[in-house]
């Protein structure tokens, strides 16, 4: 063979390798941008959430916004919830099922730890028990830590016995402290205290009428 003949051999060699080698850098430098794209394409759903009414935050003022409660009220309420969403319905479900104000239920409803519990014993005392005063209904019900049961308590009571509806609150309120344990400072060292779970019949007994 001639040595023109090799030297082409080897150019084409050469190129073959020099080709090869481009090959798998830019495979080794496409391979991070399409991992790139990629993750950048995912996060395009959940930004675009963000302009919905699956945002809690945008919820929670939407809900509020026609309860004539003040725009400051609402944005400084709903942004300190930790469940936007919870917030303003507990709000809503007291307000169109009592007669409570927007602005007084928001002004409980965003101190409550279980909104959605607070809404359940202020619509659950006023529908069931005539007579009581929303606004001390309102404050029991926020005052109380187990919300659903101090309502089964008061709507117990005045279901079953002749009782004031403010006396009945205050009753189970009392109950509830006590049932809640003792303080660190009364409570014996040596003596081991089981928690109290009393279960309240909230149904009239047949053949017993209340109230008489």
């Amino acid at each position: 063979m001639s040595k023109k003949n090799l030297s082409q051999a080897g150019n084409q060699q050469g190129s073959s390798s020099v080709e090869i080698v481009n090959k798998y850098k830019t495979m080794g430098l496409t391979t991070p941008v399409l991992v790139v794209a990629g993750w950048l394409a995912m996060m395009v759903p959940s930004m675009a959430v963000t302009a919905s009414y699956a945002n809690d935050y945008r919820f929670c003022i939407a809900q509020l916004l026609n309860l004539g409660i003040t725009e400051q009220a609402i944005s400084q309420g709903c942004a300190k919830a930790l469940r936007p969403r919870e917030l303003s319905t507990c709000v809503v479900r007291i307000n169109q099922q009592t007669e409570i104000s927007g602005a007084n239920a928001l002004s409980f409803c965003e101190k409550a730890r279980r909104p959605q519990d607070l809404s359940t014993c202020v619509v659950g005392i006023t529908r069931n028990i005539q007579g009581a005063d929303q606004t001390s209904v309102l404050q029991s019900c926020s005052t109380s830590l187990l919300p659903e049961r101090f309502a089964e308590c008061v709507v117990g009571l005045g279901s079953e016995i002749n009782i004031a509806p403010t006396q009945a609150m205050n009753t189970c309120l009392a109950a509830s402290d006590h049932a809640s344990g003792f303080s660190p400072a009364s409570a014996p060292q040596d003596n081991v205290f089981t928690p109290f779970s009393p279960s309240f019949e909230v149904t009239p007994i047949p053949g017993h009428s209340g109230n008489q």
